[in-house]
């Protein structure tokens, strides 16, 4: 049975005891209710302070009366005075409620409410023998029943995927949690500020497009009643934001859900948030400074530090963060040394290796690819910028002026995972139609992540779009490492979730 005592933790209830708590609690709802006393008829609670401002300022409000509201998580009934804690969103405090100081009827009405039970009080601030900062309670008002009792907190919520599926539960049991999407939400404020700071302009692009495009990636696909027309939720942001970039708003960014018809696992979710920014009249190497000087901003304001631990690993993420092209990285790792290779000899070097080789994808950029897929990622755990990608993995970005079979590409990897994706934009029409028949030929060969040929944005790069930088993040990555966060499901209020009866 459920224990409002402080102690040792209670077992956990059978069924039959779940069933019996729940009817006690909808008999005390209907008392209530009987009474003129409908808990979920009160429509306002006018608080004057949360519980940390309490704790945090003390000494001004000792002896002050304060007005809070929050879930009460324990109570500890003791004769004609007993204790509570109330949890707010930002923190507890222990209540001090005595029969004397809010009357018989309420103190009755005290007892008889449940951990979990939402409530408001009045009292005074005040510290206790033992020297805990609380509050004397002279008044005290039930907000809201709570009708399914609480995981008690020794055991918790010990199905993680439970976690997940009830996160309003997990939120209220595990302060850790809270802390998790606290920091989310500040993480995306520092985001916001740091692009507005260097002029850039917040801007929305649409989620339902006619055509997919701006990644590789397989679309989740709708259709539209009144146009009579499949249409596809977007995978990226990038292509509608280029098209601004030519219309001459310059600096633009987009902070916004992304669409994905993959699969799921601890780094991947259907939908999740990205930032995407571009820049005109700069490079990717404009792009390289602007993500440093971003990360650095947010670690330095949401925890302080550029230094975090990630599942056991120090990350630095203060500035002066490694930079090495892929084509040095695959040597460096594996030996193999691209550069020095004409496509025949990178096809044999890769065959010795025992690698298998995808069809129509044996090129010399796409071996150079897939070697540092192979032996490379796993390998970058500090900050690192890989640069300049082959043409054929890079539909969008710029060739290499000294080298046409690479592009002006990076991305930066931590922890042997991406967290960004850059270029300089490629905006020669002729060039970016002839990549884009390139990925259609992949599509019809049946590599249904192939970009589509999006005739509008062509037309747009014709009308003359400046030398542009832009970058693509993965904000989920971002929260992740920086609160230590294993699975992506942990950064988001509400991950994809497989239904129960499926």
């Amino acid at each position: 049975m459920e224990n409002e005592q402080m102690g040792m933790p209670a077992a956990e209830p059978t069924q039959a005891e779940m069933n019996e708590l729940l009817r006690i609690r909808r008999d005390k709802l209907r008392e209530l209710q009987e009474a003129g006393a409908d808990p979920f008829a009160q429509v306002r609670f006018d608080r004057t302070h949360y519980t940390t401002d309490i704790k945090e300022h003390f000494e001004a409000l000792e002896g002050q009366t304060v007005r809070l509201a929050g879930r009460m998580m324990s109570k500890r009934i003791m004769g004609k005075a007993s204790f509570a804690d109330l949890s707010d969103r930002y923190g507890r405090l222990q209540l001090y409620v005595k029969r004397d100081a809010i009357g018989d009827e309420a103190y009755k009405g005290f007892k008889k409410m449940d951990i979990g039970d939402i409530i408001g009080i009045a009292g005074e601030v005040f510290r206790t023998k033992k020297g805990e900062i609380s509050v004397a309670v002279t008044e005290l008002t039930l907000l809201s029943k709570n009708l399914i009792p609480l995981p008690e907190k020794w055991h918790g919520l010990k199905d993680t995927d439970m976690r997940y599926r009830q996160r309003y539960v997990d939120l209220i049991i595990n302060p850790e949690v809270r802390d998790t999407f606290e920091k989310r939400s500040a993480i995306v404020r520092e985001i916001r500020r740091f692009m507005d700071s260097r002029g850039f302009m917040e801007v929305e692009t649409p989620c339902l497009n006619t055509i997919p495009g701006g990644a590789a990636a397989r679309p989740f696909i709708t259709h539209h009643n009144a146009l009579d027309i499949d249409m596809y939720m977007r995978i990226a942001t990038e292509l509608h934001l280029k098209r601004l970039i030519v219309g001459g708003l310059e600096q633009v960014y987009e902070i916004g859900r992304i669409f994905r018809n993959e699969g799921m696992d601890t780094r991947h979710n259907p939908e999740f948030t990205t930032i995407e920014l571009y820049q005109a009249y700069t490079d990717y190497n404009g792009m390289m400074d602007i993500t440093e000087d971003m990360v650095v901003h947010v670690c330095e304001k949401v925890l302080g530090t550029t230094k975090v631990t990630y599942q056991g690993t120090e990350l630095d993420f203060s500035k002066g963060w490694k930079r090495m092209t892929m084509a040095d990285a695959v040597k460096e790792y594996a030996g193999l040394d691209f550069m020095a290779m004409s496509q025949e000899e990178a096809l044999e070097a890769v065959k010795a290796r025992g690698l298998e080789i995808e069809k129509n994808k044996d090129s010399w950029g796409d071996l150079l690819a897939q070697c540092y897929d192979e032996y490379v990622e796993e390998n970058l755990i500090q900050p690192t910028f890989i640069t300049d990608y082959p043409v054929e993995v890079s539909p969008l970005a710029k060739r290499k002026a000294s080298d046409p079979r690479l592009t002006e590409r990076f991305e930066c990897f931590v922890y042997g995972r991406e967290l960004c994706n850059a270029f300089s934009e490629l905006n020669d029409p002729i060039d970016q139609r002839q990549r884009f028949e390139r990925q259609v030929a992949l599509r019809e060969a049946g590599d249904d992540e192939a970009n589509m040929m999006d005739n509008d944005f062509i037309n747009a790069l014709e009308y003359g779009m400046p030398p542009t930088g832009g970058m693509g993040m993965g904000i989920d990555r971002l929260v992740m490492f920086l609160t230590d966060s294993a699975s992506i499901r942990d950064v988001l209020l509400f991950p994809t979730m497989k239904p129960l009866d499926k």
